[in-house]
């Protein structure tokens, strides 16, 4: 049995990798978060036309028909670049939603309009993970109301998916919504708070099985958590960069033992992480019964590493490490974020041990 990638994952990942560096390199990162960018579109359009946008989304509605562990393989590549683009929740999350819970009519309507990046969702799942000071979406003769903070995705998104307090979930306009952006320590990526003041949503009728958000968010955690891998991975090749050229007392830094350390501890963590991931995406579609779990161990433990590596990359580069020349800042961020998104490691651990009956 054959536990690693396929070639034609290998050949995604190295195409997704490829495009990346071309299009989205650091230079034009800053200039998005310069210009308070967090879909750019040039970017995007390449990621059309490999079929991105579409890539959990079956043949016969415009997508590619793969899986998600290919898309967390692009997750873990958008992170390595701390691309500013939208990804995780119109690409992944709303896709298994509408393919899961969506009437045949909503299947139709809204996956052709994804695949095709006519549209762009972003999630409202906040209440539903823990308590937070924003009024839990509720509906009231017909309509929704209520307060949900930390949409992710949701400055630029044309359309979202709403989950109430009851579980259910709606498609809403996001024309039709009073919509903030959130200022994040991370700028390559959209966050916003939405007011719901008495507005019509299209319910999906499957989402009356809690199941679905659950899972839902189970996938969300496992591409941020993708995402933090390929973060933290591109701030140890830096470390490891930099130790070999950085001179101090006429060497090389990466010769002393104490620098060596920092990078093999670095290493020596990360490892371990990536076949995590990929096992929990593995799981979404050929081991349901476990997503749950290891989801919330791969989200909470690369939660923990990422921390770990972006603290020890910054620690190796010195006082240069705080500069926007080298801008590790930007991965730095990018992780601290995807730490908190979707559930903190506490959280997610306890969810973890209920499930395990602990």
């Amino acid at each position: 049995m054959d536990f690693a990638l396929s070639e034609e994952q290998r050949f995604l990942q190295s195409t997704i990798a490829d495009l990346l560096s071309r299009h989205c390199p650091l230079d034009t990162v800053r200039e998005c978060v310069r210009d308070s960018v967090t879909n750019y579109q040039a970017l995007g359009q390449e990621l059309l036309n490999l079929g991105v946008q579409g890539i959990v989304i079956p043949e016969e509605f415009g997508g590619t028909g793969l899986g998600y562990l290919e898309a967390a393989l692009v997750a873990e590549s958008l992170g390595s670049s701390v691309a500013p683009y939208p990804y995780v929740s119109p690409s992944v999350v709303a896709p298994f939603v509408l393919q899961n819970a969506g009437s045949d009519e909503q299947k139709s309507e809204w996956l052709p309009k994804i695949a095709s990046g006519t549209v762009t969702f972003g999630i409202a799942f906040t209440s539903s993970i823990g308590d937070r000071d924003s009024i839990p979406p509720k509906v009231v003769d017909d309509k929704l109301t209520g307060r949900q903070d930390f949409v992710v995705d949701g400055s630029d998104a044309s359309h979202m998916l709403v989950a109430t307090c009851d579980k259910s979930i709606y498609i809403v306009d996001a024309t039709e919504v009073e919509c903030t952006l959130l200022r994040t320590i991370d700028r390559t990526r959209s966050l916003a708070s939405i007011e719901l003041n008495g507005i019509a949503g299209d319910f999906i009728p499957g989402s009356i099985d809690t199941e679905v958000l659950s899972t839902a968010i189970d996938i969300g955690r496992i591409m941020l958590a993708a995402d933090t891998l390929g973060a933290a991975q591109t701030m140890l090749e830096k470390s490891v960069a930099y130790a070999q050229e950085r001179k101090q007392f006429n060497r090389v830094i990466g010769s002393f033992q104490a620098v060596k350390h920092m990078c093999a501890e670095m290493a020596a963590q990360l490892e371990p992480c990536r076949s995590l991931v990929w096992y929990a995406a593995h799981s979404v579609m050929a081991i349901p019964d476990e997503t749950h779990v290891v989801a919330c161990h791969a989200k909470a433990h690369l939660s923990e590493v990422g921390q770990f590596v972006a603290r020890k990359s910054t620690e190796v580069h010195g006082g240069m490490g705080f500069t926007d020349l080298l801008g590790l800042h930007y991965w730095f961020k990018r992780i601290g974020l995807n730490r908190q998104l979707l559930g903190t490691p506490d959280l997610i651990r306890e969810e973890a041990a209920i499930a395990q009956g602990w």
